[in-house]
């Protein structure tokens, strides 16, 4: 039998940006239900390194850019929440570093990438040496530059974990989704034997956004994936590091964050340049040999001889942009009752949430009164993606 309810918010997609909007609608008095088809944090979200970026690293050519502006004020948004003092209660979730890290390896290039990102970034950058240095750094070989950002690094899983919690009964395990309308206009959806009319619906499921788009018949807004294949890898003797590395270019050479498992092991998550274009290319062997060859020359004093590896594929769901630019902001876009967008970012989720709220608000959707949300099925929250990969990990 088809059960039917209503709601003022019905929000497809446990990501970050999904969980971080419906815990802040639901605290000003809002009415949600979120789908989530699969997994909490399964998707994009959990595949992040968890660094919360305040533009640093969209200034290594030495100007402000539109990324790095539109960032700017991400870390204190979260920090207030982490301390229990924001738009969201966060106090609870584990901080993996108080402060992410740009370091140059002593190369002519690297030090003038930091030198000009210190500039351009006056107040949110600060030369660190000796003890103050990340541990994985403190070794008499290390020769470069070491900068510490007013930026954070996040145990993600566990993020995703207090959203849910703030979330209580809101949250919807559904596998078939398809649109309600009534005289041509769509008033909600169906999620399995559920029917559940909205004021609003907001389509927030990254690359999932492009099925549930099509399945309304609508082609805008257009969808971009940039491609990463990241790197993990296991050792003993690894050290906690949460850093940019500079090259030459305009982007970090490597980004290395660090992940405690549940068996006390200590896992490097490998991004930057090392993961993108070139890196997409390489097979999975190809890519760890790459990896190992830049630790060696980039680390040489880490014992990697008894490494374990693996590569994790990772799609980046965005609007389309010319190019496939990476976009400034979160973005939202409108068709009626139906918003969409992508937060492009697990830093901008506050910067979407503001960007859903100012509609509803522009549109004088205000709280409404209904009868209290059914029992429903709950979503499971995703098993961080190290320890599944690196169970199987050569």
């Amino acid at each position: 039998m088809l059960q039917s309810f209503g709601t003022d918010v019905l929000i497809v997609g446990g990501g970050v940006a999904g969980l971080w909007l419906n815990a802040r609608l639901r605290r000003l008095g809002y009415c949600c239900v979120l789908v989530e088809q699969r997994a909490l944090g399964g998707g994009q979200s959990g595949k992040s390194q968890g660094i919360i970026h305040g533009g640093t690293k969209y200034a290594l050519h030495g100007a402000l850019t539109g990324s790095s502006e539109a960032i700017a004020d991400m870390p204190r948004r979260w920090r207030e929440a982490l301390a229990g003092q924001g738009e969201l209660d966060l106090s609870g979730v584990h901080l993996l570093s108080a402060a992410h890290y740009l370091w140059s390896p002593g190369t002519l290039t690297g030090n003038l990438a930091g030198f000009f990102a210190s500039k351009a970034l006056r107040g949110r950058v600060d030369q660190v040496k000796g003890s103050d240095l990340p541990p994985a750094l403190q070794h008499p070989g290390f020769k470069g530059k070491a900068y510490r950002l007013a930026e954070l690094v996040l145990d993600v899983p566990g993020l995703i974990a207090r959203l849910a919690q703030l979330s209580e009964n809101s949250l919807l395990a559904g596998e078939h989704i398809q649109p309600l309308y009534e005289a041509g206009e769509l008033i909600g959806l169906r999620v399995d034997e559920r029917a559940i009319r909205a004021r609003r619906i907001v389509f927030c499921a990254g690359a999932g956004n492009a099925q549930l788009l099509a399945e309304l018949g609508l082609q805008q807004p257009a969808m971009q994936t940039r491609p990463l294949h990241m790197v993990l890898v296991e050792a003993p003797t690894l050290k906690p590091l949460y850093a940019h590395c500079l090259g030459g270019g305009t982007k970090p050479r490597i980004t290395i964050t660090s992940h405690p498992t549940d068996d006390g092991r200590l896992v490097w998550y490998l991004g930057g340049e090392l993961a993108e274009a070139d890196g997409v290319a390489r097979d999975e062997a190809a890519q760890i040999e790459r990896a190992r060859q830049e630790l060696h020359e980039l680390l040489p004093w880490i014992d990697l001889s008894q490494a374990r590896w693996a590569t994790l594929r990772v799609d980046r769901a965005e609007p389309a942009q010319s190019g496939l630019a990476r976009p400034d902001n979160a973005f939202l876009a409108e068709h009626g009752s139906l918003l969409v967008g992508w937060p492009t970012k697990l830093a901008l989720a506050p910067d979407f949430a503001d960007r859903v709220l100012a509609s509803l608000q522009r549109d004088g959707i205000v709280p409404g009164t209904y009868p209290a949300l059914p029992a429903l099925p709950q979503p499971p929250l995703a098993t961080p993606f190290w320890e599944v990969l690196h169970a199987h990990a050569a």
